[in-house]
């Protein structure tokens, strides 16, 4: 009886994985969700993981032996979650905004030439929990059966709400301090999927810091910011988006 049962259940699974198939991968597939990117406008929500790092331009390198080497940047895997408004345009272009909770963590690690006291004063943890904004152009390519290739383009504003920039302690007393809002360009490419209930759209995009966002210690001869030209954030985002 249980293999009765169990043969059942495999052969309903087979027939609903090809049908599946057949609906978006084949070369004669069902067309869903046909009218569903003619909407004026819709929604979505997106899950993903993002890495983040620092672009650290310098005022002195070689004149100087104590900053003869780059500061390391270690990149840990966050997460990100948020929603989307799409706004059709036309028929290939679309205006989104994707407002969402960004989380990242980065470790700085000075190098020996800077001559710290202290192993721990040469690392720097920076913890970040950002609320993103982007306002993105989305241009989208023909339609082939289920699948749909798009571009992504456009500038977004970062809150950090652990930046540190209204503490009066600075790295003297172990505080890394960034500034609270800085802005980004964006640049991505994905796929929409049309299954036969929903959209899913894996993307690939990447955040480019445009300002300096590193708040200076208050010695102006501060080993830990005092050679720091200019700090700008870069992120490469994995989002998942389901409409």
């Amino acid at each position: 009886m249980k293999k009765i049962i169990v043969l059942i259940l495999l052969t309903i699974a087979i027939k609903g994985s090809a049908q599946n198939s057949k609906s978006i991968f084949s070369k004669d597939p069902i067309i869903n969700l046909e009218n569903w990117q003619k909407k004026k406008i819709y929604f979505g929500f997106f899950l993903g993981f993002n890495s983040y790092d620092f672009k650290i331009d310098y005022k002195v390198m070689e004149t100087d032996p104590r900053y003869s080497s780059d500061i390391q940047t270690d990149s840990n895997m966050g997460f990100n979650v948020g929603l989307v408004t799409n706004l059709r345009l036309m028929e290939y272009l679309d205006l989104r905004f994707e407002p969402g909770l960004y989380y990242a963590n980065r470790t700085l690690r000075y190098p020996p030439t800077v001559g710290f006291d202290s192993p721990s004063d040469a690392v720097r943890d920076v913890n970040s929990t950002y609320l993103n904004f982007p306002l993105l152009l989305k241009f989208s390519s023909l339609r082939t059966g289920n699948v749909r290739p798009y571009l992504l383009g456009g500038v977004s504003a970062n809150l950090n709400l652990s930046s540190n920039a209204k503490s009066l302690d600075d790295n003297l007393e172990e505080r890394f301090r960034v500034k609270t809002w800085t802005t980004n360009y964006e640049l991505g490419f994905g796929i929409d999927i049309f299954s036969e209930y929903f959209i899913f759209s894996p993307s690939i995009r990447g955040q480019f810091g445009f300002s300096d966002e590193l708040i200076r210690d208050k010695d102006p001869n501060s080993p830990w910011t005092s050679n720091i030209e200019a700090m700008k954030s870069r992120g490469f985002l994995i989002n998942f988006t389901f409409h």
